[in-house]
């Protein structure tokens, strides 16, 4: 029983920062192999947490006192928090670069949308970003963060590029219930799509595989128009297709929000994380994960 209890605490250690849905699907995939630590900023997730193999550690991005206790904890960390809501710069991030292991090695799990519109262009990790939103601004400031941190440190960065994560619980139902409507196929933009069971284990792979200070595209193989894809989950789900109009018209109904998601059109090779990590996607296309009804 000694011998055994050494070689459980003798895991290598990873911390996942925001352990959110795509957090709890990653669990299960490092837990075999590592002695988990992942943070949340709501105190009645530890038991969830706890129950997934996890030690919950409660945590608050924008409150640099609550991290102190993870400083040095762990030389894996897997960063999955988002930034602010407001701002062009990504505090949370900074807050957490000034607590991190030197010569550690860190995952973070960005966004596509650093290309900005691209015009429907396809192309890979070698385009230079071109944000056009807050959001993105955000993002791009993040990965500059931890590129000077990674510089200053000798820490291996590892950054995935992430489009719109789908699965099961988190397919557009309800817009297509609400009747929202698309854009007009002759303004109709292209999107790119990853199940989160597949950023999963994507991301695994990056912690084990990726090469240092190298970006990932985790996009799957579809190439979709995005009222294509609101038409495949309708069908699937026997919804009426939504109405399409131009978009001078759309402009008109939707949220800005909404709208600058429906401005940026791009298709992404994915390539590298299929060369370099060995990932074999498990749902290589939204259509294949919508002949699946437990996707």
């Amino acid at each position: 029983m000694k011998n055994f209890k050494i070689h459980k605490f003798s895991k290598p250690r990873v911390l996942i920062v925001g352990c959110g849905d795509v957090g709890m699907r990653l669990l299960p995939l490092l837990t075999p192999h590592f002695r988990v630590f992942a943070t949340t900023s709501q105190p009645q997730r530890r038991a969830e947490l706890r129950a997934a193999g996890a030690v919950p550690l409660v945590a608050d991005l924008d409150h640099p006192a609550s991290l102190r206790r993870l400083a040095g904890l762990a030389p894996w960390v897997v960063h999955l928090a988002p930034p602010p809501a407001e701002g062009a710069l990504d505090r949370r991030t900074r807050n957490l670069t000034a607590i991190l292991p030197e010569q550690g090695r860190l995952v973070y799990v960005s966004t596509t949308g650093v290309y900005g519109d691209c015009g429907g262009a396809r192309f890979d990790e070698s385009r230079p970003v071109a944000p056009r939103n807050p959001r993105a601004l955000r993002r791009v400031d993040a990965e500059s963060v931890l590129r000077r941190w990674a510089g200053g440190s000798g820490a291996a960065l590892s950054i995935l590029r992430v489009p719109g994560i789908y699965a099961a619980d988190r397919l557009p139902l309800k817009r297509l219930r609400e009747g929202t409507p698309a854009l007009a196929e002759a303004d109709d933009v292209y999107t790119n799509h990853i199940h989160a069971d597949d950023l999963a284990a994507i991301i695994a792979r990056a912690l084990f595989r990726a090469l240092p200070n190298r970006i990932y595209h985790a996009v799957d193989d579809s190439e979709m128009k995005m009222a294509e894809y609101f038409d495949a989950v309708a069908d699937a789900h026997d919804l009426p297709r939504p109405p399409r109009l131009p978009r001078d018209e759309l402009r008109q109904v939707v949220s800005p929000a909404l709208l600058s998601f429906m401005s940026e059109s791009r298709r992404l090779r994915n390539e590298r994380i299929k060369r370099e990590l060995g990932v074999r996607l498990r749902y290589p296309t939204v259509a294949s994960a919508l002949l699946c009804k437990d996707t």
